[in-house]
């Protein structure tokens, strides 16, 4: 059995999960907080994923997003079993200050619990790639893996993970202010698509510009192929912002042309949804 009989794992608001690995095992996720003009919000608790979809759409705007306190994550550390391990993986620090104040609640619980065993990792990675580790965390913890080798294999695979995103509007970058409006307005006239991808510091950064949606899924999903040629024991995770029928044509078209040997699909929740708006898609996969 390893080290440990049991390892608790868990996770933030910026990870997307699919319930066949929230259904696997009781992943623990800190919600973080949404702030709209008509009140605050923590997302998963007061506010589930249509009822947020409908706000936007009924305020048209979109939510300011802030992380979980160190209180926050220090109250969910110190509900588990003072026996049990955990295994926090965090979104990217270079988009949020959730890691810094998953850090800082550990902290504060090791102070007064000292024989705590706790284990905060910056994933350099959201939505669909916090799911990817996850799973890859469940499958390592199932085949006896004691937790200090788990904690270094995890270390090992974040710099494995590859996330892409595919952009169909521009909309939310606008509405959000990351993209100026007469910039956007040109992209938007010139049919211009965004790729953009996890950075090897967990930034967000614009790969390529495409015209046209056709061309951009094509673009793509042929990008996988120039980060891994062997993916016959590989899992991919895909997942979509409010749109399930195009997130099941494109897994369908990976599938088809890369022999996966298991894929999860999920919504995008708030966070990844407030960004990447109506039809964005991300994967993740381990690169060779």
């Amino acid at each position: 059995m390893g080290e440990y009989m049991y390892i608790q794992l868990m996770t933030d608001g910026g990870a997307d999960i699919p319930l066949s690995l929230l259904n696997k095992t009781q992943i623990i996720q800190v919600p973080l907080y949404l702030h709209f003009s008509d009140g605050q919000y923590q997302s998963g608790i007061d506010l589930d994923l249509p009822a947020f979809h409908k706000k936007v759409s009924e305020l048209n705007e979109l939510p300011r997003s802030a992380a979980p306190s160190p209180n926050d994550f220090y109250e969910a550390f110190k509900q588990i079993d003072k026996q049990t391990p955990i295994l926090m993986l965090s979104l990217t620090k270079g988009l949020s200050s959730t890691y810094e104040n998953a850090v800082l609640g550990q902290r504060m619980l090791l102070e007064e619990e000292p024989e705590r065993n706790i284990e905060v990792i910056n994933t350099k990675t959201a939505s669909s790639g916090i799911a990817l580790l996850l799973h890859e965390a469940i499958s390592k913890i199932n085949d006896g893996f004691a937790f200090s080798e788990l904690v270094e294999h995890m270390h090992q695979m974040v710099e494995h993970t590859t996330t892409l995103f595919v952009l169909k509007t521009l909309e939310n970058l606008i509405l959000g202010g990351r993209l100026d409006k007469v910039k956007g307005t040109i992209a938007k006239t010139l049919n211009i698509k965004l790729l953009m991808r996890a950075s090897e510091e967990g930034t967000i950064e614009v790969s390529e510009k495409v015209r046209g949606d056709k061309k951009s899924i094509r673009r793509f999903i042929e990008q996988i192929g120039e980060y891994t040629k062997n993916v016959e024991d590989k899992v991919i995770s895909l997942a979509h912002c409010n749109a399930e029928e195009r997130a099941n044509n494109v897994l369908a078209e990976i599938r088809r042309k890369y022999n996966f040997k298991d894929a999860y699909l999920m919504d995008t929740g708030p966070l990844i949804s407030t960004y990447g708006g109506e039809g964005a898609l991300v994967i993740s996969f381990f690169r060779d």
